[in-house]
């Protein structure tokens, strides 16, 4: 007998239990990729190894792996490995063969994704900005001049077929661009480095998959028949640097043979490959969504995310200015079962490890059966079992025995008797100035070596006004993003930016012109170049247009006029702790001061709640931009956010009305005894006296169990059963930590979202205290749902209940 999921998306599971240096053989058929000869079912997850230090890398894998994992994916990003062409860097945070090799140690695969375009919410994407100043040169197409030779055959080639509506025989297609030359350069030097450091499976290493390209399938639309082109040049390239592991193309339905055409997306069980002999691969199921300035937070219930490879698993820091964008935040948390400081996000990482030990339980079914639906009513069907309806739970009948299902749940039946999971069951855990007619678009003026362009001229009004006297004038400004202040006669007139969704923004101040000459200065600001779309290493930023009305009958366009340009800036005032009275809501200003490590080991963050907006380094290291006081709208989040219904970015959010973020991660491997260095560029104006280091002292942990839930998934047996029809609440510190003290403690109704917020229902009984009996002091605790062990009597007969418990564990 046998149960199926939606069969073969390929889920990443396994165990390894030695290390040898042995030639491993990775193949693949329809149901899964091939491992020696066995089909695998394999669980991985997303963790990309600058977006944290080299000295946490370990302890992330350790709890990628505890956490079910098998395979860790990541990118490469090559405009931090090539930031000059032909000249490469493989240190620090960027040493890639030394996050590969120390996945290999902990007995995991790794998925290589080198693009070498990424995405990933990454500074243009991970293409280096020199490739733009190649003269001709076009992103991601087959952008020079190639030759078809071709003869009439009776529909035969796919290929010309989309380009004619007829077909034809491709006897050679010969493509020669300088975008695709450097790829092939950095593509062959990744392949090398690793076949150097004998890191492919064939060699006794640890990688299993290697991607080209990412999710090239959303726009190859925009570039017509030249995308089609580019599709199968890349593929041919990667087949021939050999690398022995099966490539991967995600997003993309003509990846040609034998290239796996993969899934990104919050969901893809409706996704097929595009040929019979390929597995359902599932590369990016987002566990939550990026930040951005000036948006509210966006997180993704847990019992919505049980399914299969995580992106990301560990989201870490955009440091320096990596972040992509437009208005990327610094940090990249993602909501991911691994927070940015490296702590196990509960219950999410326990959720989700206890669906990895359910899946392994099918394992030999799962990758050996042919799938088998059986309709059981509306929205009801075996794949388990599942109800995709969003608002109403259901009860079916299934080989003579009746199961309850909870809207928009999956539940598992590892021998197709006894239900050992279900979804919605949550149950644990200066001087270079110039001068040019016009102004200048700016990626391409400043190269991105700064993210800022200053634009500067002048007018006379001698002859527009009379002699000592002001007249008052309307300034328009177009920008094409992403933020600019605006100074007439050195005093700062105006601010305006755009948002994440559309950086280009239109800014009008009133302003007051003297006799003479005026100067109008703007500072155009970057926040991360784009990462995503069409054409998007064209996107263009900076000032498109300057104009002046109320001079005459007429306005005064400015845009053509002559204009001074330098890039970078300097601050209009520096400051240094003891030198003077601290400057307060001071724009371009420079803070230095020295301060002393936090104690402890726990991770420590720069809060900058009462700043404006700017960057922050720490001896010498840049933690990335910070943009405190552009607060997020006022509406838009919930206590409340129901897990049931399709998912997207916008449906679970909070922090409304606050600042998107004002807590800066500071790897303790950057810190030093004795005295550190802080630097602070504020652009905007801020109070830095509100600056301060917080050290993570602490850590909530909730959890969230109904009495008419699933015991533990790992007190189950085949043959045997559960040790216990009782539904646990289980809660788990960090190693080393102890539950502290209960924060909120609820059986009855309660109310909210683990993680968010819990608050009690119309049905409350507080149990804290017992709570705090059974788990005050210990790693972690299990506690029955049921009267008789909360001992507070049933304080709603007949309405199902459930116990919710936030607890703080500290070290």
């Amino acid at each position: 007998m046998f149960c199926t999921l939606i069969l073969a998306i390929l889920l990443f599971e396994g165990n390894f239990c030695c290390r040898t240096v042995v030639s491993t053989i990775v193949t693949y058929d329809s149901k899964a990729l091939v491992i020696d000869g066995k089909r695998r079912i394999l669980q991985s997850g997303s963790v990309h190894y600058p977006r944290t230090t080299p000295e946490v890398w370990p302890e992330i894998i350790r709890k990628a792996k505890e956490g079910g994992l098998d395979v860790i994916e990541t990118y490469v990003f090559w405009n931090y490995h090539e930031p000059v062409k032909g000249e490469y860097y493989f240190g620090s945070r960027f040493d890639l063969v030394r996050f590969v090799k120390e996945v290999h140690v902990a007995g995991l695969f790794v998925h290589l994704r080198i693009g070498p375009y990424a995405c990933a919410e990454w500074n243009y994407g991970g293409f280096p900005v020199w490739l733009h100043f190649i003269s001709g040169i076009q992103f991601r197409t087959t952008n020079s001049l190639f030759k078809l030779f071709f003869e009439c055959s009776p529909f035969s080639s796919f290929l010309m077929n989309q380009f004619t509506g007829s077909s034809f025989h491709v006897k050679h297609v010969s493509l020669s661009s300088s975008m695709q030359k450097e790829m092939e350069f950095f593509l062959a030097k990744i392949v090398n480095l690793m076949n150097d450091e004998n890191l492919f499976a064939s060699q006794g290493g640890p990688i299993i998959l290697a991607q080209v390209e990412n999710e090239y399938g959303n726009v190859e639309g925009a570039y017509g028949v030249g995308g089609v082109l580019y599709v199968n040049w890349a593929a041919e390239t990667t087949v021939s640097l050999n690398t022995t592991v099966p490539w991967v193309m995600c997003a993309q339905a003509d990846a040609p043979d034998p290239i796996i055409n993969t899934c990104n997306g919050f969901y893809c069980d409706r996704f097929t490959p595009n040929s019979p002999f390929k597995p359902k691969m599932w590369t990016e199921n987002y566990v939550g969504w990026f930040l951005t300035f000036g948006y509210a937070v966006p997180f993704r219930p847990i019992e919505d995310l049980a399914f299969a490879n995580y992106y990301m698993y560990f989201g870490g820091t955009n440091f320096g200015r990596t972040a992509g964008g437009p208005l990327i935040a610094t940090s990249y948390d993602y909501d991911a079962p691994i927070n940015e400081y490296g702590l196990i996000n509960q219950p999410k990482w326990g959720h989700l490890r206890d669906l990895h030990i359910a899946i392994k339980k099918c394992e030999e079914h799962l990758v050996n059966a042919n799938s088998t639906q059986i309709s059981l009513g509306d929205n009801h069907e075996v794949s388990f079992l599942a109800n995709y309806d969003s608002s109403s739970d259901a009860t079916v009948t299934f080989r003579g025995k009746s199961y309850f299902l909870p809207a928009w749940s999956m539940s598992i039946l590892p021998d197709c008797v006894n239900v050992i999971f279900n979804t919605a069951k949550v149950g644990v855990w200066g001087n270079n100035s110039f001068d040019a007619s016009g102004l200048l678009e700016q990626i391409n003026t400043t190269r991105d070596i700064s993210d800022f362009l200053w634009y500067t001229t002048s007018i006379n009004m001698d002859e527009k006004i009379g002699q000592n006297e002001t007249k008052e004038v309307g300034l328009f400004v177009g920008s094409l993003g992403h933020a600019a202040l605006i100074f007439v006669n050195k005093r700062l007139v105006g601010f305006g930016y755009g948002i994440h969704d559309d950086a280009s923004f239109m800014l009008s101040a009133k302003v007051n012109l003297r006799t003479g000459s005026n100067t109008i200065d703007v500072l155009s600001m970057m926040i991360g170049l784009q990462n995503y779309g069409p054409w998007f290493d064209v996107q263009r930023a900076g000032l498109y247009s300057v104009v002046l009305t109320g001079l005459t009958d007429s306005k005064e366009d400015l845009s053509s006029a002559q204009w001074t340009y330098q890039v970078g800036v300097e601050g209009d005032s520096i400051w240094t702790r003891g030198s003077t009275a601290i400057p307060i809501n001071h724009t371009l200003t420079w803070y230095k001061t020295a301060f002393l490590a936090p104690e402890g080991k726990g991770p420590v963050s720069l809060n900058l709640s009462g700043m404006g907006k700017g960057e922050a380094w720490v001896n010498g290291q840049s933690i990335g931009r910070y943009w405190s006081s552009y607060l997020s709208p006022s509406s838009g989040c919930s206590e409340d956010c129901d897990y049931r219904g399709t998912y997207d970015a916008s449906k679970c959010l909070k922090i409304c009305g606050q600042p998107s973020q004002t807590l800066y991660l500071v790897p303790r491997s950057w810190l030093q005894p004795g005295e550190n260095l802080l630097v602070i560029h504020e652009e905007l104006g801020g109070d830095p006296t509100t600056i301060s280091f917080v050290t993570r002292k602490g850590q909530r942990i909730c959890s969230h169990v109904s009495d008419s839930d699933l015991p533990p998934v790992d007190t189950w047996e085949p043959s045997v059963g559960f040790g216990s029809t009782t539904p646990q609440l289980g809660l788990k510190c960090e190693t080393g930590w102890r539950i502290a003290s209960v924060l909120f403690a609820s059986f009855g109704t309660p109310r909210g979202n683990c993680g968010a917020s819990f608050y009690p229902g119309i049905c409350h009984a507080n149990v804290s205290s017992t709570v705090e009996q059974m788990c005050g002091g210990k790693q972690g605790c299990s506690i029955p749902v049921s009267t008789a062990t909360l001992g507070v009597g049933d304080p709603c007969p007949n309405v199902r209940k459930s116990l919710a418990v936030e607890i703080l564990c500290q070290n």
